[in-house]
């Protein structure tokens, strides 16, 4: 019997995506938001070219080219002295190599083009300021008023999806601690490059920078290792946190620690990631994005494994019952999100690499020209998702 209608618990990038590509397939879709008001945290997102593929697909992407930035190129700098260590060409490049562009905007700005997609889809509707505190999909009918074949649980880390899967992920503070704010591009010091993603590298600490286009500005994340796990993800970190946050860049360049010091707003973001679980109940309710798998930011891939997920389950689900879907999508997306955690997983050692290895670090990275380190991200970016 062919899946009617499903309800997903989050209005995120993940929910979003996954009504859109539940449509694409005829499937209907409930969307269970907790939020009176859809109000996206955080700040900037990189939209790699295996993501942007897919919001193209389903008629995202048109909305966002007009005010996104396609950077020239992806640059790692030394933190201290700000010398090149190696860089990733983008822009053009990147349509050529893996036929889809390289974008970097605010994370509203995403939401906001998959929400107007969303409203205007007839087989989507949205449901804001619920409070979702559900066993199973029978508290789900009640709300919307009709039957749902399967839940899709797209709430991010602190999922109450989870209550529905036995044996679920659970999340597990990482030890880093990410300070998001943005700079005016009119305020920035000059060593940020309006053109390009760079990432600064340091011992035990890193930052990124890119620019906003829609906001004329930088979006800026400082990543250091942290011992508080607090749960208040944006909120202003306290004092002695904001020193421990500058005692991690301690050394590096005097214009970048000026840039940091000034930050009297800046958000006190904790990592999590979560510990392995299963995605599914095996009959009728599935997690995907962060509520599946939240991993570290050092891939910039997070919102991608998210459109990723939503827009190959749907697939999945077009053709067969959810519990043989479930199966099928976790044991393929399975080996793939693990790849990926290894990845963040050296990238944090080369990018907090200090004596010795980041010598060797900056060497090697130096002898290999831009094609050569793009093509290592081949298996990221030129993924083509099934849907």
């Amino acid at each position: 019997m062919p899946i009617k209608a499903a309800a997903i618990i989050g209005a995120g990038i993940a929910g979003l995506t996954a009504a859109l590509a539940l449509a694409r397939h005829g499937i209907a879709s409930d969307i269970f938001e907790q939020a009176e008001v859809l109000t996206e945290v955080g700040a900037g997102l990189q939209i790699s070219p295996n993501a942007s593929r897919i919001l193209d697909t389903l008629g995202v992407l048109v909305k966002l080219r007009s005010v996104w930035l396609e950077p020239e190129e992806v640059r790692l700098v030394s933190g201290s002295a700000l010398r090149p260590v190696a860089s990733v060409p983008c822009g053009k490049f990147a349509r050529e190599r893996w036929g889809a562009p390289y974008g970097t905007a605010h994370r509203a700005t995403l939401q906001k083009a998959l929400l107007e997609a969303v409203n205007s889809n007839e087989l989507c509707r949205l449901h804001l300021g619920r409070q979702i505190d559900i066993r199973n999909k029978r508290a789900l009918e009640e709300m919307a008023g009709r039957e749902f074949d399967l839940v899709i649980g797209a709430d991010g880390v602190w999922s109450k999806a989870h209550a529905m899967v036995p044996g679920a992920p659970s999340p597990l503070f990482s030890g880093n601690i990410a300070w998001r704010f943005s700079i005016a591009e009119a305020a920035a010091p000059g060593i940020l490059d309006k053109t390009s993603v760079t990432a600064f590298l340091g011992p035990s600490s890193h930052l990124v920078c890119y620019p906003i286009r829609e906001n004329a500005a930088f979006n800026i994340v400082a990543i250091v290792s942290g011992s508080s796990a607090n749960r208040d993800w944006g909120a202003a970190g306290s004092k002695t946190q904001r020193e421990q946050m500058l005692r991690g860049f301690s050394g590096w360049n005097a214009t970048i620690l000026q840039m940091l010091e000034a930050q009297q707003q800046a958000s006190f973001w904790p990592l999590y990631e979560m510990k392995d679980g299963r995605w599914h109940n095996g009959s009728d309710t599935i997690l995907i994005g962060d509520a599946a798998h939240a991993m570290m930011p050092f891939a910039a891939q997070g919102a991608a494994m998210a459109i990723e997920d939503a827009f190959e389950l749907a697939g999945l689900l077009s053709a067969r019952s959810p519990a043989q879907a479930f199966e099928l999508h976790e044991k393929h997306r399975a080996p793939r999100i693990a790849r990926l955690r290894q990845r963040a997983a050296f990238n944090q050692f080369a990018y907090h690499a200090r004596g010795p290895i980041r010598l060797a670090r900056d060497l090697v990275l130096s002898l290999r020209p831009p094609q050569s380190l793009a093509a290592d991200m081949d298996w990221i970016y030129g993924y083509r998702a099934i849907g």
